[in-house]
């Protein structure tokens, strides 16, 4: 007589300590998300325009794409905002989908807040867990100047998002030495100089040397990848900058704040050294009147340029 065993019952493994985890992260995480835009999105309105320079240019921007690309004061295209465009873009595709409106002007920067909390939670738990992370987003969602700056319509909300997208790529090139992720970092930092220029390129000495000193890999090919990421940097910039440069004088607005009416002299005189040593405001500064008879809800009524 031949008894058939039958094989053994596959024996599950019990969970460990990253399923365990998991378990309470992602509620966690999305109780984060979500208080995040709930504070930032309540009562959105009761901001108005936010500040209305900014706010003249984005409507400006929903009647002509010309002024939308050059960030224009005014539909007529006479005058530029101080600073490069990349914020007014998106404010001005928003307004553009929805109609302008106080809302459609400021949820692109309260959606920006969010991410940017989302971001620092991914690049914060990839060093350290997703305890860390979630304290480091909840940190920032709540800091005082955060939650003001994220209902507000200056440039500001855009850098902070690029710039802590930037850090994630860091935190994702120096994992395995990754060219692709150090060059994305580049043009997160190139696009935030499309935002506010020279205040961009704060972040750049330290992600520098971080990657010098700990990316996996050999000193040369560091060295090589810093030199590819500084390119994706000078391009992602520069190519806005070369058009402006190269569009005929006579047939694009005034580059306020600069003297020469140049982007480089902007950048790195009125929103650069000036702003260092405390020199007064470039050729476009002052207020702003929008030329008679051009069209919007801000009628005549002059615009305080921000400092």
């Amino acid at each position: 007589m031949t008894t058939t065993l039958s094989a053994p019952a596959q024996v599950q493994p019990p969970p460990s300590a990253a399923g365990r985890e998991a378990r309470w992260v992602k509620p966690s995480v999305a109780a984060l998300l979500l208080g995040t835009g709930l504070l930032y999105l309540w009562d959105l309105a009761k901001t108005q325009w936010g500040n209305d320079f900014y706010a003249m240019a984005v409507q400006a921007g929903t009647w002509s794409w010309k002024a939308l690309f050059f960030g224009s004061l005014d539909p007529g295209n006479v005058v530029t905002v101080d600073k490069p465009p990349f914020s007014l873009w998106i404010m001005g595709l928003s307004g553009r989908l929805f109609g302008f409106s106080s809302w459609s002007l400021l949820v692109p920067d309260a959606l920006a807040g969010v991410a940017s909390v989302g971001l620092l939670y991914l690049a914060v738990r990839r060093l350290s867990g997703p305890g860390a992370g979630l304290l480091a987003g909840a940190g920032l969602a709540l800091t005082p100047v955060a939650a003001l700056m994220f209902r507000y319509d200056n440039p500001d909300a855009f850098l902070v998002l690029l710039l802590v997208a930037g850090g994630y790529c860091v935190v994702r090139a120096l994992e395995h030495a990754s060219t692709k992720w150090l060059l994305l970092a580049g043009v997160a930092v190139g696009f935030g100089f499309l935002d506010k220029m020279l205040q961009a390129f704060v972040v750049l000495p330290a992600f520098v040397l971080v990657y010098a000193v700990a990316a996996p890999t050999s000193p040369a090919r560091r060295i090589g990848q810093l030199f590819a990421a500084a390119g994706a940097v000078v391009v992602s910039a520069g190519w806005w900058i070369a058009a402006v440069a190269l569009w005929p004088v006579g047939d694009r607005p005034y580059i306020s704040g600069s003297t020469d009416n140049t982007v480089l002299e902007l950048a790195f005189g009125y929103n650069g050294l000036g702003r260092i040593f405390g020199e007064g405001r470039g050729g476009g500064g002052g207020t702003f009147t929008p030329p008679s008879g051009a069209r919007g809800g801000f009628g005549a009524a002059s615009a305080v340029k921000p400092a």
